[in-house]
């Protein structure tokens, strides 16, 4: 899609646009009227196809990129030639992530690495060259998706809770450096949310699960979403280095 179609709308880039949560904000995203920007980690034409129609989507407010958050050199080129395609990109929304769960004790430094490099030192990969154009702007907002389990820690997710907790101390650096140009960098923690991956979770698990929530449910992706459109919206240009939690009170900090 060339630049001209979509100079009438902002432009929104989602890293792990075509998971569970990734979909419900991108819906919510189109909806809004931006045109957006969803990455996934290899081209893979009859995937985005099949996700646009299981979704109700129209192809053409999407530009679908191929990016390998953890290759440093291909993802930042990407990137960058997204930024010079449409010349400014208003918000990023930073959901991709893996896990790799084994108690420490077990756990091989492949396995500490690669939840590392995908969930947290790609952060400096795809936030660097979109926060230095926003900054350049003086405007953009940018929210990365932590999780509950970055602020109270898990068992066999010592990989993945360290890298939950650094994306937060990371976001609070980078809203000191974004403010003064009017860019906002914030957090969404959710809790348990109720994605086609939990739905292969056993039952009598998912019991065990919600009885540890004060709500007695798991999220909706859709709630995960709505926070995310909240601290990106104009409602909330005065809200920055925050940390919003959507998890039915499961913990409360």
């Amino acid at each position: 899609m060339s630049k001209s179609n979509v100079s009438d709308k902002k432009v929104a880039l989602v890293t792990g646009a075509l998971g569970g949560i990734g979909t419900a904000i991108c819906e919510k995203l189109v909806t809004s009227g931006y045109h957006v920007i969803a990455t996934l980690s290899k081209e893979d034409p009859e995937r985005t196809k099949k996700w646009c129609n299981d979704n109700g989507f129209d192809s053409d407010n999407f530009e679908f990129l191929a990016v390998d958050v953890s290759n440093h050199e291909t993802a930042t080129a990407a990137i960058q030639q997204a930024i010079d395609k449409y010349d400014s990109i208003y918000a990023l929304i930073n959901g991709a992530g893996i896990t790799r769960d084994s108690s420490f004790k077990k756990m091989s430094f492949a396995q500490w690495k690669e939840v590392i490099d995908t969930n947290l030192t790609s952060l400096y990969t795809i936030v660097h060259p979109v926060f230095v154009k926003m900054l350049e702007q003086k405007t953009g907002r940018i929210v990365n998706i932590s999780s509950i389990n970055g602020l109270r820690g898990q068992y066999g997710q010592t990989n993945y809770s360290a890298a939950k907790a650094g994306i937060i101390g990371f976001t609070k650096a980078l809203a000191y450096e974004g403010a003064a140009s009017s860019v906002t960098a914030n957090v969404v923690a959710p809790g348990y949310t109720y994605t086609p991956m939990v739905e292969s979770v056993p039952e009598h698990i998912m019991d065990k699960i919600k009885e540890t929530i004060p709500m007695s449910r798991l999220a909706s992706a859709n709630e995960i979403a709505a926070a995310c459109m909240y601290l990106i919206s104009e409602d909330a240009i005065f809200v920055t280095g925050e940390t919003i939690s959507v998890n039915g009170g499961q913990y409360m900090s």
